[in-house]
């Protein structure tokens, strides 16, 4: 079960399946709660959000639409989820993704998180250079260059998850691009 897709999966625990919906669970789990990290910034609140994204997803299955991505739904949950927390808890400041050390959260996994050996030594310093540079961009530039290198939606996918248009995402997208080239020179 665990080479089908999504929408099979989702399919299949509608057909009475319920170890379709485990593989999902799976799946998703550590991607929904590093992304509900970023935003939050605690490992508690995140582990906590975390199961409440998969209660409500358990919970509105039925709603899936099937013509959309599983994957882009449960991330618009995951956020829709996060950005509540975060509204209760006080009011969302961008800035406060930034954590104690000056690192940008959203920035940490656009890396690859496993490199060979031999690059560690090669990457240190580009890395320590390339999270300085996209700790210095807006929220909002970050979360576009997160979503799209690490996470690997497109950018229609973006749009709907951040529930902007299309090309306000194409033009982030671009901007946060543009603005990295002279922080990394």
């Amino acid at each position: 079960m665990p080479d089908k897709t999504d929408e099979q999966l989702v399919g299949d625990y509608l057909a009475g399946d319920s170890t379709a919906l485990r593989f999902l669970v799976e799946r998703y789990l550590p991607k929904i709660y590093h992304f509900i990290y970023r935003y939050v910034g605690n490992a508690t609140d995140a582990e906590d959000l975390t199961q409440e994204v998969f209660i409500r997803v358990w919970k509105n299955l039925k709603k899936f639409d099937p013509t959309k991505k599983f994957k882009t739904w449960l991330f618009t949950i995951a956020k829709n989820i996060s950005f509540d927390w975060l509204k209760k808890k006080k009011n969302l400041n961008f800035s406060d993704l930034i954590n104690s050390e000056g690192d940008n959260p959203l920035v940490d996994n656009i890396l690859d998180p496993a490199p060979l050996p031999d690059e560690l030594l090669a990457r240190a310093d580009i890395v320590i250079e390339l999270n300085a540079a996209l700790s210095q961009l807006p929220a909002r530039y970050s979360q576009v260059l997160e979503l799209y290198y690490h996470e690997e939606f497109n950018l229609r996918e973006i749009a709907e998850i951040l529930e902007v248009p299309v090309d306000t995402i194409k033009s982030r997208h671009r901007r946060a691009l543009i603005m990295l080239r002279p922080l990394l020179k």
